[in-house]
């Protein structure tokens, strides 16, 4: 079966967060699985372009990539020459998957696609959420949604990540068929010796952790005024990127509420990630909306708890795991939740040791590329 992946942005374009993460994951576990598969994205790399040569094939970590240059620097991501590859080579595969919405790669890739006659699959990775739609450009889009998201979305097969995602996206839209299926999650090779693992419930000091892209919707200025009611020795560790001003304006507030020496900045973080969750007593990610949240699956893979907002994605698998806890996104609850934590080291010790073991089975790589493969195969037959 041929499949070509579309997403606006492509790593090594990790600026983006985890959507990025994921797609490359995806394409990887297909590419082992003999799929002819080719993606089509841009050079967009935040305000910069990636270092690559545009209009061209790229061989990245076996998988054969086509970085397109763009025209805008913004979230549009409008590429004029991927359209005219797209348009001239679509009818080559059986199965067109489209990563995200709201930016022109994605629409007009799915105009396309669907104007040709090839079957799209399109994951909308948080793209399709009531946040999204309330967030900004509120009349912009739902003017568009009606006269032509809605339209294109119904002749379109929708793959979620989280029961979550999929109820929020069927309020929005029909589809001829929804699927869901977790993201695949990159997950440490070895198990991490116990040297490198945090919780130990004589610990005075709680470690907590925010490892995430650093934007409004994540929730961190919650966490921050939240921490001003712990009485109880702690200290946060924040990793992640976002704007400048952004983390300027949470860099105030923690200033204002007297938590700087309580708080190491630690920016991006990618490749001692694992580590550095191992180290930490609670990840805390008390995100507004995230169809799933792949760093909760990191954390828990290495065996930190998770404290995480209704928002995510994944908070139904943690509850109903006993992984970790749930909070509302209000300043009290969250602050409660921390407090509770703090005083339950214990759990957060058992959590340490079994939830590796539940992350590695429900997470395969293998029992999840199962689950790809019938999606693909089910949709090629039906457009046989």
């Amino acid at each position: 079966m041929k499949i070509l992946q579309i997403s606006a942005s492509y790593k090594p374009a990790y600026c983006y967060g985890g959507p990025v993460m994921s797609v490359a994951k995806l394409t990887e576990t297909l590419q082992t699985a003999d799929y002819e598969l080719e993606v089509f994205s841009t050079t967009a790399n935040g305000s910069t372009e990636l270092n690559v040569s545009p209009d061209s094939m790229h061989l990245v970590d076996g998988v054969r990539v086509w970085y397109f240059k763009r025209l805008t620097k913004d979230h549009s991501h409008f590429s004029p020459s991927l359209l005219i590859k797209l348009w001239n080579n679509v009818k080559r595969f059986d199965v067109i998957h489209i990563h995200a919405w709201w930016n022109l790669v994605s629409v007009l890739s799915c105009s396309i696609a669907l104007l040709r006659g090839v079957p799209v699959v399109l994951s909308p990775r948080g793209t399709l959420s009531n946040y999204s739609f309330n967030k900004r450009h509120t009349g912009l889009k739902a003017l568009f949604h009606l006269l032509l998201g809605k339209p294109l979305l119904s002749r379109c097969y929708i793959h979620t990540t989280t029961s979550h995602e999929t109820k929020t996206v069927q309020t929005r839209c029909t589809s001829r068929k929804t699927f869901t299926i977790a993201n695949f999650v990159k997950l440490p090779v070895n198990p991490l010796s116990k040297e490198h693992q945090a919780t130990k419930v004589q610990d005075a000091t709680l470690k907590l952790i925010f490892l995430s892209r650093i934007d409004e919707k994540k929730g961190l200025d919650l966490l921050l005024q939240a921490l001003r009611f712990q009485q109880r020795p702690f200290h946060l560790t924040i990793a992640g990127n976002g704007t400048d001003s952004y983390i300027k304006q949470l860099k105030t507030i923690a200033a204002d509420l007297q938590l700087e020496q309580h708080i190491t900045w630690k920016g991006f973080a990618f490749e001692d990630k694992f580590r550095m969750l191992a180290a930490h007593d609670l990840l805390v990610l008390p995100s507004h909306d995230e169809n799933f949240g792949n760093v909760v699956i990191e954390s828990l893979s290495v065996g930190t708890a998770v404290l995480l907002g209704t928002g995510v994605g994944l908070a139904d698998y943690v509850s109903s795991n006993q992984l970790g806890w749930v909070s509302s996104n209000d300043v009290e609850t969250l602050s409660r939740f921390l407090h509770y934590a703090d005083q339950h080291r214990e759990q957060l010790a058992m959590i340490r040791e079994r939830s590796p073991q539940r992350i590695s089975v429900d997470f395969d790589d293998r029992h999840l590329l199962h689950q790809y493969q019938n999606m693909y195969q089910s949709v090629y037959l039906q457009n046989r």
